[in-house]
Order: structure tokens, then C-alpha cells, then sequence
């Protein structure tokens, strides 16, 4: 009875949201205007963790650049949410206008040398538009995630992100999906910029100034199961318009130092973010312990 009522939840869910997908983007942007002034003005939603996130990463900038950066952080993360319900239904060749990769031939590199690769982010710009990537690369393509508490929410999530040929494996299988794996090697997404429940002082560095630590699964999986590393470095052209680069990080992660990868994402994510200080998810409370 549970599993039924939760069946019909989701695809009613999943109706609503598939219809307001159909929805012109001007209309879904001017929703999305209409959100920012009740979170920005109205609610402040998390506004003070954002401004002191903001202010302690670059504290070089004035008050005035400060308040800038958190407007249009603001206005950016409203924005993202439209594009998100947009791509549920819009054509693949809109989307192939409105995302620009490049140097996604180091991943042909290393899959044809025979290698799994690791393709490492953070959550800047619209980081869940790399749900089209598999459109455009001619492997399989796998995205590490975290189960959802709730299952109509995370069987909603599921189905979004693998439209476009993403496989979706959650973050506790990885490892044995990887080592496991008798097929072809593969693309396997990570978000890493998430911080870690349990501190390890091994995995402690230093990001936009202060102490931070970082969860060690992205590297412990890619030294285990010898991978291949890459950094996909996310920026906004426009607005609805993106760039995504495909930067080196390792071609064999087994020849790492303990530490040398996860520095090296650190070193690549914070030239990302600086490029585009609003577009890094702010509201998160990551020095918070």
C-alpha cells in the first residue's frame, strides 16, 4: 500500500513538473525573478551564512563588491532552478546551443588508452547541466550521488538527471561498481566539494582562506581503482548559456601522493570560483565546525 501511494505521488510530482517544463523560458525566468526578490528582500534565505561565506573567502574585496557578488549569487541560483525545470522537456539540440564543452578529447585520451576516468566538479554555475554531458561523449557515462530521504524525491531526481544517458550509482557502491566493472571503462561524475560529517586531518587544506575539509572518496576511489582525473571547470557565458572545460588533474591516479589529488581539485576549484565568485553554491554552511 506504501509502495503504491508512493508510485502515485512521484508521477504526479513528475506531471507537474514535466508541465511547467513546457512552460516559455521567459515565463519560467520571470518566475524565477519574481523567487529571487522573496529570497533576496523578503525571506533572506540564508543570507547571513552567505555574505560571511562570501567575505571570509575574499577578503580583499570592499563591502560594496562584497554585496555584488551575493546579489548576483542570488539572482544566478533562482535562475538555475528555471533552467533545470526547462531541460526536463527541452529538445537536446536547444541544449547542444546552450552548452559549450570543450577539450572533452582528454577523456577520449583516456578511455581509449584503456582507463576509467574520474571527472571531478564543484557546485559552481548550473552544475546539474552536466546531465547532458553524456549526450555528447560516445562512453558510458555514470554520476556518483547520494541517496534522497525522501523516495518520491529521489526517484524524481533519478529520472531528470538520466534523461540524456546518465547512469546514476549511489556514492556507497561505487567502489565495487568500479572494480567490478567487466565492460569498457567509463566516465564517472563527482561532485567532491562537499564537506565531510567525520574530520580527517590528512584531508584538511586550504580553500578561499580558510581551513577546510574535504571528503576523501573522489581520490581513495580513483587511487584504488587506478583511474584517470579530470576537472570540469564550469562558467556562465550568459545567462542559460554555459562553458565547460575539461582540464587535467592525473592520467594515473595509482602514482598520486596521498593528498596530491584532492590538492590539486582544491587548486583547480578555487581558480574556478574566482573566475565566477557568484556562481558557487554559497548557501552551504561548509566552515560551520
Amino acid at each position: 500500500m506504501k509502495q503504491a501511494l508512493q508510485s502515485v505521488v512521484y508521477r504526479s510530482v513528475y506531471i507537474i513538473v514535466y508541465a511547467l517544463s513546457l512552460l516559455p523560458m521567459g515565463f519560467l525566468y520571470a518566475i524565477a525573478s519574481f523567487t529571487f526578490f522573496l529570497s533576496y528582500y523578503i525571506i533572506g534565505y540564508r543570507k547571513a551564512v552567505v555574505i560571511q561565506n562570501i567575505a571570509r573567502s575574499f577578503p580583499d574585496r570592499r563591502y560594496g563588491e562584497i554585496q555584488a557578488i551575493v546579489k548576483k549569487f542570488y539572482v544566478c541560483f533562482v535562475s538555475y532552478f528555471a533552467e533545470i525545470i526547462k531541460s526536463v522537456s527541452v529538445p537536446p539540440e536547444v541544449l547542444d546551443r546552450k552548452i559549450v564543452f570543450e577539450n572533452l578529447e582528454l577523456i577520449d585520451q583516456y578511455v581509449n588508452s584503456g582507463r576509467n576516468v574520474i571527472a571531478c566538479m564543484g557546485h559552481c554555475g548550473n552544475w546539474e547541466m552536466l546531465n547532458f554531458m553524456p549526450y555528447k561523449i560516445r562512453h558510458e557515462m555514470f554520476a556518483v550521488y547520494k541517496p534522497l530521504g525522501s523516495e518520491t524525491m529521489n526517484r524524481l531526481m533519478v529520472k531528470l538527471r538520466s534523461r540524456f544517458g546518465m547512469k546514476l550509482i549511489p556514492d556507497r557502491e561505487i567502489i565495487r561498481h568500479i572494480l567490478t566493472k567487466n565492460s569498457s571503462p567509463a566516465v564517472y561524475l563527482f561532485l567532491a566539494d562537499q564537506c565531510p560529517h567525520i574530520k580527517k586531518e590528512k584531508y584538511r587544506f586550504t580553500l578561499l582562506n580558510q581551513e577546510t575539509y574535504l571528503f576523501s572518496g573522489m581520490e581513495k576511489v580513483a587511487r584504488k581503482s587506478r583511474t584517470a582525473v579530470v576537472y570540469l571547470n564550469i562558467t556562465q557565458l550568459s545567462k542559460g548559456n554555459y562553458k565547460i572545460v575539461c582540464l587535467p588533474v592525473c592520467s594515473t591516479a595509482e602514482s598520486m601522493g596521498d593528498g596530491e589529488i584532492t590538492q590539486k581539485y582544491i587548486d583547480l576549484l578555487t581558480e574556478n570560483i574566482r573566475e565566477e565568485p557568484y556562481g558557487w553554491l554559497w548557501t552551504h554552511k561548509r566552515w560551520k565546525r
